[in-house]
């Protein structure tokens, strides 16, 4: 099949792309490369890519309503892998209309070019951030999600709603993953296990906040691919119902501290902490309901976060010694 990933340069677009290859899927990658965080981090996670005789990239703004409309038109492409958007919780309140022109134009542009390009199956990235405040867990696609607590969490409710709209009113089939804190090699560095490790192995102390009297349902990034490939591949379970939206996370909550006593144990150093106040738009705990992944399609995620922050930690040492030569 011939896969349309927007995000391509980006953690999850990266490895879901990879994955794909390796299957004998033809990849096209778009990315604006914006400097929210490393470019050079970016770029080499093309490099790889590039590597890859089925692997096409262009650089284009999912806000571009002709570059992606010219794109779709161009490329005949089967499946729509809709990863890129603008993210990050904290950079909400800073920068709010980096999001409303990524996610909810950049969503549009991508609905639009599904809409007059006959694709097959759109699959788009939410956020464990819709669930907000809510406090029922673990959070299942079930309950509401009214109630955001960042700007990021409602842009991620908001193409919930269009991908609805569009699904009911043009029939083709979508399907939505709300992602709970994906971590591994070759992730963001604004995500806290990555900022931590920089400044455990830099003697700079770490901020955790609400005294880290916080739990997340830390998914290996590995764990996510699995689940999105089959989703990709195995295509729309039910013609019924065109929008279907699945959590794809760990089952497991992991209070933040094991987090930090992981990396401490993984990178040999013991981390120097700050404990400050709850954050603006952060929420005390998440966990996800994946029953129903499970059930449509087989996902059982099996990496451990000690694991987890073991395969990443050997990766950063690496990558880390590599840049600063």
């Amino acid at each position: 099949m011939k896969i349309l990933v927007t995000g391509g340069a980006g953690f999850i677009g990266f490895h879901s792309s990879r994955r794909l290859l390796a299957a004998g899927h033809e990849i096209v990658g778009i990315d604006n490369l914006n400097d929210y965080y490393d470019v050079g981090l970016k770029q080499a996670r093309l490099a790889l890519l590039s590597e890859h005789p089925n692997f096409a990239f262009f650089q284009l703004d999912l806000a571009d309503r002709e570059g992606i409309a010219k794109l779709f038109r161009e490329q005949n492409f089967d499946i729509v892998l809709h990863l890129g958007a603008q993210a990050g919780v904290r950079y909400s309140l800073e920068n709010p209309f980096a999001y409303i022109d990524s996610n909810i134009t950049g969503t549009m542009t991508v609905l639009e070019g599904c809409r007059h390009n006959e694709i097959k199956h759109l699959i788009y990235a939410s956020s464990s951030s819709v669930y907000g405040a809510n406090s029922k867990q673990p959070f299942s696609t079930d309950d509401r999600v009214d109630s955001p607590v960042s700007l990021y969490a409602a842009t991620k409710k908001s193409d919930e709603m269009l991908c609805e709209a569009y699904a009911r009113l043009y029939g083709f089939p979508i399907t939505g993953l709300r992602f709970f804190t994906v971590y591994g090699p070759w992730g963001r560095p604004d995500m806290a296990y990555f900022k931590f490790a920089d400044s455990i192995l830099s003697g700079r102390s770490i901020d955790i906040y609400n005294n880290g009297e916080m739990s997340r349902d830390f998914t290996y990034i590995d764990d996510i691919v699995s689940g999105i490939f089959s989703i990709v591949t195995q295509g729309p379970v039910s013609v019924k119902k065109p929008h279907s939206i699945y959590n794809l996370g760990n089952n497991t909550p992991e209070p933040l501290m094991n987090l930090v006593g992981f990396l401490e144990e993984s990178l040999g150093v013991e981390a120097r902490v700050n404990f400050l106040p709850m954050q603006p738009g952060d929420v005390i705990s998440t966990y996800a309901d994946i029953s129903a992944t499970q059930r449509d399609y087989g996902f059982v995620p099996g990496t451990t976060l000690r694991e987890g922050i073991s395969k990443f930690s050997e990766w950063y040492l690496k990558y880390r010694a590599l840049r600063s030569h």
